[in-house]
């Protein structure tokens, strides 16, 4: 398999927080600019989907471009200059917070982001940001039982086709946590498209990595897509990064902060 790369944001936003998942609108644009500038087109599930499919040779150069959480700011400060360049994008949502703030997680520094919600998810999901799932409560998949995980599957995947009349192709696992029974469990309710963490499954569609985008990417090609020592060294920040994440998994199963 040669799928195209896969980025993974979360938070684009002007408002400073203390943690490592917010780039600002400036980069950002910086960012999706270059990648236009190079020929770079960003590509939907659908089309990244088929690009797993073995023999299949990916339209070169493209991107899937994806954001985690959902939060309101991206249709201010991401959105629109994805939409400039006519890049298609996918934005998981946890569905028992959209239109919410982001209670579910751990605040560190104490900022308070809202969630986007349903209407504006719909109207963005027409200029071609489409909307999948990022499990219900955002808990750590593979530290459920199996109808903890059938629920957080199925049900984000029946609040996403009730209210935007469309079937999610993809599931981004929740801190990139997937093993094999959480990746079965997945195919089971349907998604076609799984994503974890900066390691991910190889070729497997349902395990597919994401190479993650941090503040300290000040370039206009992510340090995670370049080659050499300096890719080398974002990418293993980026593993490193995702590992630390699981101390907020940690607090939330403390707190029972998942379950609200």
């Amino acid at each position: 398999m040669n799928a195209p790369p896969v980025l993974c944001y979360h938070k684009v936003d002007t408002r400073l927080e203390l943690g490592v998942t917010r780039l600002g609108p400036r980069l950002f644009r910086h960012q999706i600019e270059t990648l236009a500038a190079l020929g770079f087109r960003g590509i939907g599930a659908e089309a990244l989907r088929r690009a797993t499919e073995p023999g299949v040779v990916p339209p070169d150069p493209c991107v899937a471009v994806t954001f985690d959480d959902g939060y309101a700011a991206l249709a201010d400060h991401a959105f629109p200059v994805l939409a400039d360049h006519g890049f298609r994008a996918l934005v998981f949502v946890v569905t028992d917070y959209v239109g919410r703030d982001n209670a579910w997680d751990v605040r560190y520094g104490g900022q308070v982001f809202a969630h986007l919600d349903w209407d504006t998810l719909g109207r963005w999901q027409e200029r071609g940001i489409e909307v999948h799932s990022h499990g219900t409560t955002h808990g750590r998949l593979t530290w459920m039982s199996d109808a903890q995980v059938e629920e957080e599957l199925g049900r984000s995947r029946e609040a996403i086709r009730m209210r935007l009349g469309r079937d999610p192709l993809a599931i981004a696992y929740p801190f990139g946590a997937v093993d094999e029974r959480v990746r079965a469990l997945a195919a089971a309710a349907g998604y076609q498209l799984g994503f974890s963490g900066p390691l991910g499954g190889g070729a497997d569609p349902l395990r597919l990595p994401r190479l993650p985008v941090y503040p300290w990417d000040r370039a206009g090609i992510p340090f995670v897509m370049q080659g050499g020592p300096l890719g080398a060294l974002a990418r293993w920040g980026a593993r490193t990064t995702n590992r630390i994440a699981v101390l907020t998994a940690a607090i939330q199963k403390a707190t029972g902060r998942r379950y609200r």
